[in-house]
């Protein structure tokens, strides 16, 4: 990724990630929140060590995607978990094979790094996704619930 990708990905990333926590947080702190947390794991922007945020291309040069793939457990800071900070398809390109691709480029890229196992986070009601991670092996492996009251 080059740096005005960078930007461009980071500033959208946020909106989402905003958008996602509307239900759980409001807008302003889910807003601060982004920022933290972007800070927080890629305090150099793409110069942070052990953490890829990668493009991805169709054959016509297209932009399709991105990911963000951290190369050890962002708790633990242990290297036998790699983590999938973020994968996304541009809306005109979803439901073509482009997540399993990026999805596999990952994985590969991961365990290429000495990783032994990929997690990730999902949202509950990102059901496009969670069937794509569960169709590619992924398994839940902790589950927060809640109830609004």
């Amino acid at each position: 990724m080059r740096q005005d990708e960078y930007e461009n990905y980071t500033a959208r990333r946020d909106l989402e990630y905003v958008q996602s926590l509307a239900g759980t947080m409001p807008a302003e702190a889910a807003m601060e929140k982004a920022r933290e947390d972007r800070a927080r794991f890629v305090p150099q922007g793409l110069a942070t060590e052990r953490h890829r945020l990668l493009v991805a291309e169709n054959t016509a040069g297209e932009v399709v995607g991105h990911a963000w793939v951290g190369l050890e457990e962002p708790r633990t800071r242990t290297t036998d978990t790699a983590w999938l900070h973020d994968i996304s398809v541009e809306e005109p390109h979803r439901r073509s094979g482009y997540g399993r691709a990026i999805l596999a480029a990952v994985e590969a890229l991961a365990r290429e790094a000495g990783a032994l196992r990929l997690g990730l986070n999902v949202f509950g009601d990102n059901a496009s996704a969670i069937s794509l991670y569960q169709s590619c092996g992924y398994e839940v492996t902790t589950q927060q619930m809640a109830k609004r009251l």
